[in-house]
């Protein structure tokens, strides 16, 4: 496990343990309560405050969580219980992680902190393959690597939000500079996450590939409420109000939240719906198409323009 020293004994508040570990000021709370951890202090203000070892303990929950643990067995838990959670039985041998070929150099430039050398080469690969080529064949299978490091315990927080922060840069300046001519026809397509939802990556991912496809594209960025995501909408005009999921949010507050967004819109604006969150798969819901990868939005644009085309007729 990745661990780093904490010389000063210092102490992280609650919003900086959420940003952290992942885990939501509420939940941590109810464990708090449930399970009788974390046991915070108190600072000068009378706010919660957590030492290191208590958030280094947080994160190896987090990672188990992420494999399938549930947090009524392993909160309460001892760290040298958790630590062993994460290791392969007795008997059987850990497989090592599979990086596909053409990510080995990239990979290596993340464990050698090479941020430079690293921004530089996923530049090189934007620039070859395009913007839809390079999300779907560099930086999708790239961030599966990267997230299965960390859960082993091979990438330390600060080497995956480096990560993050280079693939944000260059998937930026790909949009910025993209050739592809816009369709003044549409369809116009503003991009945002729900209130739950504090992962960007995902939706500049989508913006890359429309963006390819001749879409002209509005982000509200992370987090906007339901009610101004629609007020968004009309305010701009657009065609199609996409929305980014990771696996971190809850299914009742995306089916509910994209139901309560559906009735704000009117008929004539379409709702996409994409990531990693398994009630997107599991539940039908009404006038939301949902998308099953990158590779299914040149499609869905494509649909969208023929029902548009029949329109006009």
């Amino acid at each position: 496990m990745n661990t780093l020293p904490n010389p000063n004994g210092s102490m992280l508040s609650i919003a900086a343990v959420e940003r952290d570990t992942g885990l939501g000021k509420d939940t941590l709370r109810v464990w708090e309560r449930r399970y009788g951890f974390p046991v915070p202090g108190r600072d000068a203000f009378g706010e919660r405050s957590y030492p290191f070892e208590q958030v280094e303990k947080l994160r190896v929950i987090r990672r188990l969580m992420d494999q399938g643990h549930r947090p009524g067995r392993i909160v309460s838990q001892p760290l040298e219980t958790l630590l062993t959670l994460g290791q392969v039985p007795e008997g059987e041998v850990l497989g090592e992680m599979v990086i596909p070929e053409h990510l080995v150099v990239h990979f290596g430039l993340i464990k050698s902190h090479d941020s430079e050398a690293l921004q530089a080469l996923l530049a090189q690969d934007m620039a070859r393959e395009g913007l839809s080529d390079f999300v779907t064949d560099i930086v999708a299978p790239l961030l599966i690597c990267v997230g299965e490091a960390w859960a082993r315990g091979d990438l330390a927080i600060f080497e995956e939000h480096l990560f993050t922060e280079c693939v944000i840069r260059v998937m930026r300046l790909g949009i910025m500079t993209c050739t592809v001519p816009r369709d003044k026809l549409g369809p116009r397509v503003l991009l945002t996450t729900f209130p739950q939802e504090p992962h960007g990556l995902g939706l500049l991912m989508l913006e890359c590939v429309l963006v390819e496809q001749g879409c002209t594209c509005l982000s509200l960025g992370t987090q906007t409420p339901v009610l101004d995501i629609a007020f968004g909408a009309v305010a701009h005009r657009v065609d199609v109000v996409a929305l980014s999921f990771s696996s971190l949010v809850k299914p009742n507050d995306v089916v509910e939240g994209l139901h309560e967004l559906r009735r704000h819109l009117t008929d004539a604006v379409s709702v996409w719906a994409g990531g990693q969150a398994l009630a997107l798969r599991r539940r039908k819901i009404p006038q939301v198409d949902i998308l099953g990868g990158f590779a299914d939005i040149a499609l869905e644009v494509k649909r969208w323009r023929h029902a548009a085309l029949k329109l006009k007729k």
